[in-house]
């Protein structure tokens, strides 16, 4: 008889690395990536106009994504990229302002901001939420308060980078600086952005760290008495009868 198929999970290694936070944001390539539209922008911008600056934008978001593809590296980043270009280009547009490439990362910023801080203030911590979701670990978490304390602070800590986002390239916004917000928004993405995760990753693990210290100690402990007596039952036992 053939063996049935295996399916691709029992054909995975046990043992199989999980991908770091670099390599789940893109790489070092990623990181690259998502500069090269924002520079291609001001620059062309600065060289020949807005329209130009815009549709050389969009045109390098396009080429990276293909050579992503053609590389067959991972598409998430480079697909949200290019979406994110494509709304900054068509708010520059109907703007008619350079600056309003970068209104809608300004405004994204202010909103995930509100829902952090609301998390937190309503005791679902966006960061416990979302980690917890995405692996199917329940909610148990939120019924230790070390747990929640510690997605708390994690959550107020991408809450920090998203105000700071807002301060700074909102007042740039308003003074007219495009070329600083350029700079300011390469600067403070995935740099800014990789020191949250880290409090994240840090309150994770003291979440696991707990839960599995709280799960043994709920786990009832069998004493001698306890042994000798299961032993007596599992012996005391007649053999079955033959026909």
């Amino acid at each position: 008889m053939s063996e049935p198929a295996r399916t691709d999970d029992e054909t995975k290694p046990e043992n199989e690395p999980q991908p770091t936070l670099l390599e789940q944001m893109g790489g070092v390539s990623g990181l690259i990536y998502s500069s090269v539209p924002v520079v291609v922008f001001v620059l062309a911008n600065a060289l020949f106009g807005l329209m130009p600056g815009i549709w050389s934008a969009v045109g390098s978001a396009v080429l990276i994504t293909i050579i992503r593809i053609v590389r067959k590296e991972p598409l998430q980043p480079a697909i949200s990229g290019f979406f994110g270009i494509a709304i900054a280009a068509f708010i520059a547009y109907r703007t008619g302002s350079a600056k309003g490439f970068f209104l809608a990362g300004i405004l994204l910023n202010a909103g995930l901001l509100a829902v952090c801080v609301g998390s937190v203030v309503f005791r679902w911590p966006l960061a416990g939420v979302v980690w917890n979701f995405l692996n199917g670990k329940g909610m148990a978490w939120r019924k230790d308060k070390v747990s929640r304390r510690g997605f708390d602070v994690a959550t107020l800590a991408l809450a920090a980078v998203f105000a700071a986002r807002v301060v700074v390239q909102g007042w740039l916004y308003e003074e007219d600086y495009t070329g600083w917000l350029a700079f300011a928004k390469i600067a403070m993405g995935y740099p800014l952005y990789g020191l949250a995760l880290l409090v994240v990753v840090w309150a994770v693990r003291r979440s696991d760290k707990r839960l599995k210290a709280l799960e043994a100690e709920a786990e009832p402990v069998e004493t001698d008495a306890d042994i000798e007596a299961r032993l007596r039952r599992k012996y005391a036992q007649t053999p079955p009868q033959e026909a």
